[in-house]
């Protein structure tokens, strides 16, 4: 027999975080702002694992198989939530795609930078 978790206060909590976040991104300037930060973030991301990739040099190989098992996890748990959801557009999706964006675009730039 399966157990059910307990209904704390920290259960109640994370389990209504997204719709918390969806319900404060209703404004127009929230949403432009957020999905404003998602690229920029993803583009640090991007410089960092390339800087950092780059400077230890031997683990090349490894930092491109975590890049691109970091992208297709991305894609991968998009489409679990857009499975999940309503057809209407979701803040969480479009700071997940405009991070992965961001994030790719870090990588082609650091990669033209060796050329």
């Amino acid at each position: 027999m399966a157990r059910r978790r307990q209904a704390t206060r920290l259960q109640r909590t994370l389990g209504s975080l997204g719709e918390r976040f969806e319900q404060w991104a209703d404004n127009p300037w929230r949403r432009l702002s957020v999905l404003t930060i998602a690229p920029l973030l993803g583009f640090l991301l991007g410089t960092a694992i390339s800087s950092v990739a780059g400077v230890l040099g031997q683990l090349d190989p490894i930092m491109a198989l975590v890049v691109v098992l970091g992208s297709e996890a991305m894609i991968r748990l998009r489409r679990q939530l857009s499975a999940a959801e309503e057809p209407r557009s979701s803040v969480v999706m479009g700071c997940l795609d405009f991070t992965r964006i961001g994030f790719l675009y870090g990588l082609f730039l650091e990669a033209f930078k060796l050329i």
